[in-house]
């Protein structure tokens, strides 16, 4: 008996090594095929410098529309397809901020306005400028004191996590509630301090929302301004002057891109995408062409591999992820509708930097799965796999229960240039845009393989 056992137990044990070897052997072919034949970083190079920054409702977004189109189509998709969805069109038009001390001139100042923020009409409002470092401190502020003032949230992104989104996290709420929060208590418009894990005098736009039907501007300045104006305000009265012409422009019809290889054994669908919007500033080299590029050559390397992939491959170039996840949520919907089977989507969205690791938004069962194969991950670098979140993009598709995930990054150099005109395609390095291509291909690999 105990001779059978053990001969049982070395069959198994031959199993399973057999079975990591093959998968290990896999794995190297995708990551050598990827970093010596990869297309990811010359066609972020065509996205970036041939069409630039692409806001949603734009016509660079429209551009954008068309390139990726045809990207899927190279890259081997058998079917690509344009689902509709209506997008804000936010236009930010000239803008300027000046200051002025008790005694001094006008000052221009470096800033950006929020993203969805209404502008001063292309008039001058002027005000006051009073400063508070948090929130509590600004809710201990009456009406009164805050009457006609411009309201200066001076809140600094924390450099104490070593996980950068975390401070991101933290900090984002001034970002999107500063307007509500000023013209609630009578303020003319509201400064916060940028999102920025730099030292440097770059303003970040990015998201603000209304809470109600009173909307004034929201502008966004550098972290050296932001210093130099709390110097400032230790010891006199400091007046802002705010003019600029951005708002909405009401919607447009405009469109999500996708593309697949049909799976050979059914047709439940496995996602793997980015956001095809960027902001308006800069070249959404990080936020999210990456994620766009990456995404396209997880297709590519199953064609040019021959993986003969079980389930349906999809890859999601989702609009309007930026100013109203309009792309996300109508994607959601239409899997909804249809009863779409779908086993797993990822979201590539933090940059294009060396991969360290894959989020888990699923149950534990699925999650322990994924987290039983991190050895094949680790010869690649990539090791972390606690994070539970995902994507913006697939909440709608998380709430329907379907297993979600997201590309971790390496990310402390992200928030330097998230959202700012120093989102550039030089800003992305080769080595590290196809390392995080490779690792989505790996685990799509293991997900279509296994699941």
């Amino acid at each position: 008996m105990k001779k059978i056992l053990g001969t049982t137990l070395t069959l198994l044990g031959l199993a399973v090594f057999g079975q990591a070897k093959e998968d290990s052997i896999q794995f190297a072919k995708i990551s050598t095929e990827i970093l010596n034949k990869g297309k990811a970083y010359n066609e972020l190079r065509e996205l970036t410098k041939n069409i630039g920054h692409r806001l949603s409702g734009s016509a660079s977004y429209e551009k954008a529309v068309t390139w990726a189109e045809q990207k899927l189509r190279d890259a081997g998709a058998d079917k690509v397809w344009l689902q509709e969805v209506m997008v804000p069109v936010w236009v930010r038009g000239k803008e300027s901020l000046h200051i002025k001390t008790s005694n001094g001139k006008w000052k221009s100042l470096k800033m950006l306005s929020l993203g969805n923020s209404e502008g001063t009409g292309g008039k001058d409002v002027s005000g006051e400028i009073i400063m508070v470092r948090s929130m509590e401190e600004y809710d201990k502020l009456s009406p009164e004191q805050v009457k006609d003032k411009i309201v200066f949230f001076n809140y600094p992104f924390s450099q104490t996590y070593i996980e950068t989104f975390r401070g991101y996290g933290d900090a984002a709420k001034y970002r999107s509630t500063a307007a509500s929060l000023t013209a609630k208590k009578g303020g003319k418009f509201a400064i916060i301090r940028s999102l920025s894990s730099a030292f440097d005098d770059v303003p970040h736009t990015g998201s603000m929302r209304y809470q109600d039907d009173k909307k004034i501007p929201a502008v966004a300045v550098g972290s050296t301004t932001a210093d130099e104006l709390a110097e400032l305000l230790k010891s006199q009265k400091i007046t802002a002057k705010l003019n600029s012409n951005c708002g909405m422009k009401g919607e447009k019809l405009s469109h999500s891109v996708i593309g697949e290889i049909t799976g050979k054994k059914d047709k439940s669908v496995i996602v793997v995408g980015g956001h095809l919007d960027s902001w308006d500033v800069g070249e959404g080299a990080h936020d999210d062409g990456s994620g766009i590029v990456q995404s396209i050559e997880v297709l590519r390397t199953f064609k040019n591999l021959g993986i003969q992939n079980n389930h349906t491959i999809r890859v999601v170039c989702f609009a309007n992820e930026e100013n109203g996840v309009k792309g996300g949520v109508m994607y959601g919907k239409t899997v909804k509708e249809n009863n779409e089977k779908h086993l797993f989507a990822i979201e590539t969205d933090a940059g294009g930097f060396t991969p360290r690791g894959i989020s888990l938004d699923m149950d534990n069962e699925k999650r322990k799965q994924i987290q039983s194969w991190a050895d094949l991950f680790l010869p690649y670098g990539v090791y972390d796999f606690k994070n539970t979140y995902s994507g913006t993009d697939l909440y709608p598709l998380h709430d329907l229960g379907i297993p979600t995930a997201e590309l971790v990054p390496d990310s402390q150099r992200y928030f330097d240039i998230h959202h700012t005109e120093e989102d550039t395609f030089e800003k992305v390095n080769r080595r590290e845009l196809l390392l995080g291509a490779s690792t989505l291909t790996q685990i799509i690999y293991m997900i279509d393989k296994n699941w």
